[in-house]
């Protein structure tokens, strides 16, 4: 880091606090050179993959675009903007944990199913019909018959 002050190279970290809610690092910084400090903030830069489209054209991830994908289905849905914006936010939170720097948007809309399906069963089912390009009834009725299956618990007996 160089002073401002002198444009030294040598500085040294005097303090460090997070700020922002814990969303920077706040330094106060002394120039080891003129004796100078000031102070920087430190941020994390979030690098997301690129979508691999299915045409293989790739494009940069866009959060807007995921947004509209998920407001479409949860149109006139009983759900809160917060709990959209979490969801979104774990979405986001999958795509990094992949590790990738490419992701296809079949892995992408997987994912936004799955959140989709915690989030909402109508929103789940008017996503599912366009990303899985239902042609007739019956594959709706296949997917809501997935929905409706009885939750099996694991009950081990014996010993």
């Amino acid at each position: 880091m160089h002073c401002p002050f002198c444009n030294d190279e040598d500085t040294k970290v005097v303090d460090s606090r997070l700020a922002a809610q814990g969303a920077q690092v706040r330094r106060r910084r002394q120039c080891t050179s003129c004796g100078e400090r000031f102070v920087t903030f430190e941020i994390y830069e979030v690098v997301m993959p690129r979508i691999i489209k299915s045409s293989g054209r790739i494009e940069p991830y866009d959060q807007a675009k995921l947004r509209r994908s998920i407001a479409l289905p949860l149109q006139k849905r009983p759900i809160s903007a917060d709990a959209v914006e979490a969801s979104i936010s774990r979405i986001e939170q999958a795509l990094r944990k992949t590790g990738e720097r490419e992701v296809s948007s079949k892995q992408l809309g997987e994912i936004v199913m799955g959140e989709l399906k915690a989030l909402d069963d109508v929103a789940y089912v008017r996503f599912a019909s366009v990303y899985r390009d239902f042609q007739d009834i019956g594959q709706f009725q296949a997917e809501l018959d997935k929905i409706n299956l009885p939750k099996t618990t694991n009950t081990s007996e014996g010993a």
